[in-house]
């Protein structure tokens, strides 16, 4: 038996569209409803067949669906809780799908009516492109889902969203709001963060010209050039809802960094042997769990 039968989904981007195709692919008796703020996007939707019933508004989208989720930048979730929750059914299970938790939890909460079981939710996947076109049906293939629901929540609204996500392919998990963020924090958001600011700082180097940069840009510079590729909407929206957390990681990073100078400084090899020893396994920790591809330059083809 399917978990629902009807899902809605606010936002088109990279992860609505693959939930989307997701469904389409592994559950296609169910129906499929969608809005997304920009009227291009809307019509591209509909060319790519991605939904049954695109709707100019958020609220028209949500009608009679069982399950909502919000694929929005987490800095709007409020704006489209408002714009939703008169028409929400009754029951509706509503999730989004952001990197920040608690503040998603804190403006849905505020805004939806007080009896809507609200289940944020993480699919921990994704790439650095977005839009309707950027999206696959198995983007979540043997990824994490991190559910994060509040003391008390409906056990059986949270076994549904569990079942749901199963069957899209991904691994489950549940955690504590303002815990997720704080591991996000360190495995996504500061990486994210640090790649923002030294492809900045690669650009603004008066001495070294911008065709230089690409010209000889080396793997790990070339990596942090994906990264900081990102969606600049969503990204700006993260560090701003997850500010204490982001702060927290900085702070501490910033206190490796200053031994890591330190170190270089005074040629400390021993030190920095043993760092590098260590976050050496890190990797072949990660690669060991599947979250990564163990073939020579990450995978990519050379031929």
């Amino acid at each position: 038996m399917l978990p629902f039968s009807r899902v809605a989904i606010i936002g088109f981007g990279l992860i609505g569209s693959s939930i989307a195709r997701a469904v389409r692919a592994y559950m296609p008796t169910v129906a499929l409803t969608g809005h997304d703020a920009d009227a291009v996007v809307r019509e591209r939707a509909m060319v790519l067949d991605l939904f049954d019933d695109v709707t100019d508004t958020p609220g028209a989208a949500v009608t009679d669906a069982d399950l909502v989720i919000l694929c929005v930048p987490v800095g709007a979730m409020g704006e489209v809780g408002a714009a939703i929750a008169d028409e929400l059914a009754a029951g509706a299970i509503v999730s989004d799908v952001g990197s920040a938790k608690a503040s998603v939890l804190r403006d849905l909460r505020a805004t939806l009516p007080a009896d809507t079981p609200i289940i944020p939710g993480h699919p921990v996947a994704g790439t650095e492109y977005s839009g309707p076109d950027a999206g696959f049906a198995t983007l979540f293939r043997q990824r994490w889902c991190i559910l994060t629901p509040e003391d008390g929540a409906d056990a059986t609204a949270v076994e549904r969203l569990r079942s749901f996500w199963t069957r899209l392919g991904a691994n489950v998990e549940m955690m504590d709001a303002r815990h997720h963020d704080l591991v996000l924090a360190v495995t996504s958001h500061l990486p994210h963060l640090i790649a923002y600011t030294i492809v900045g700082t690669a650009s603004d180097l008066e001495d070294v010209t911008q065709s230089e940069v690409i010209k000889y840009s080396a793997g790990g510079f070339r990596d942090f050039t994906r990264i900081a590729a990102s969606d600049p909407t969503m990204w700006r929206d993260v560090f701003l809802s997850n500010k204490d957390a982001v702060l927290e990681m900085l702070q501490r990073f910033s206190e490796d960094l200053t031994m890591l100078q330190r170190a270089i400084r005074w040629d400390d090899g021993e030190t920095l042997f043993n760092l590098f020893t260590r976050t050496r396994a890190v990797r072949r920790g990660i690669i060991e769990q599947g979250q990564d591809d163990p073939g020579p330059d990450f995978g990519r083809s050379h031929s």
